[in-house]
């Protein structure tokens, strides 16, 4: 009785009836065995512009780190049908299509085997449910019924397959900074987007990740000023290298500077 006392605070579970306390030390023993098998991973969350790619390739250096770029070139050319475009053009045509395919590659890249212990990616499912999807609920490119669709696969996914996240950087951004970004890199498939979806994009992302007002995050949150210059956003990374690498714990305390905008 004690031993399992004991192992229940290591675990941080609440004092309960006998019967549900042991099925709790179960979980978190299944939980703490399945963390082991997989790498550490971390989702790296921002508007478009935001300054992910540069993140990633911040840590190449790492040879304990896998990089997973979002799968860009797949959703240009899914058979010759470029759906990014298709969905700038058109997003109350295409939304559902697109969206349905992101969740897909996400998964994939996700569940893709590494020998390395931690894995970066960038932007997670969570990410598509949580963000894109009531984004497109309040633009109205998505119907009540594809998003209830949208809605069950991603509930279907986390409840039987599992989507596990470590950490989540959140490179926040103004959205005039975003947009002004996205108008330098002058990518083809962007050029069509309004400042309109940029500022939406951004609030939602405020949403769900700042007030929270999804419900609580999946994993704890390290929210950096995205605003700054390349050089200084180098430095950032440099410092927090070891969180976002899984070797030192992390405490959102220590961001407490770089929250503010």
């Amino acid at each position: 009785m004690s031993d399992l006392l004991k192992l229940s605070k290591v675990l941080g579970l609440k004092r309960t009836n006998m019967p549900s306390l042991t099925n709790q030390i179960v979980q978190g023993v299944q939980a703490v065995e399945e963390r082991k098998q997989r790498p550490f991973i971390v989702s790296i969350e921002g508007n478009i512009g935001s300054g992910k790619s540069t993140m990633l390739k911040y840590f190449e250096k790492f040879s304990d780190v896998e990089l997973v770029p979002e799968p860009v070139a797949q959703w240009c050319d899914v058979n010759g049908h470029n759906l990014l475009a298709k969905l700038y053009e058109d997003p109350k045509r295409w939304s559902f299509q697109f969206q349905s395919y992101v969740q897909l590659t996400r998964l994939q890249l996700l569940k893709k085997p590494t020998n390395c212990s931690v894995k970066i990616i960038e932007r997670s499912i969570q990410n598509n449910r949580f963000c894109f999807l009531e984004n497109a609920r309040k633009e109205n490119s998505l119907s009540g019924s594809e998003l209830e669709v949208l809605f069950e696969w991603y509930t279907w996914l986390d409840n039987n397959l599992g989507i596990p996240l470590d950490l989540i950087v959140y490179l926040r951004t103004s959205p005039q900074v975003a947009y002004d970004r996205l108008r330098q890199r002058g990518r083809k498939e962007e050029a069509g987007v309004p400042m309109k979806f940029i500022e939406g994009l951004h609030q939602s992302y405020e949403d769900w990740l700042i007030s929270q007002s999804q419900g609580k995050l999946p994993a704890p949150l390290l929210v950096l000023d995205a605003d700054q210059g390349i050089e200084k956003m180098l430095e950032t990374y440099e410092k927090f290298t070891d969180e976002i690498r899984g070797k030192k714990p992390f405490s959102p305390e220590s961001t407490a500077h770089s929250v503010a905008m």
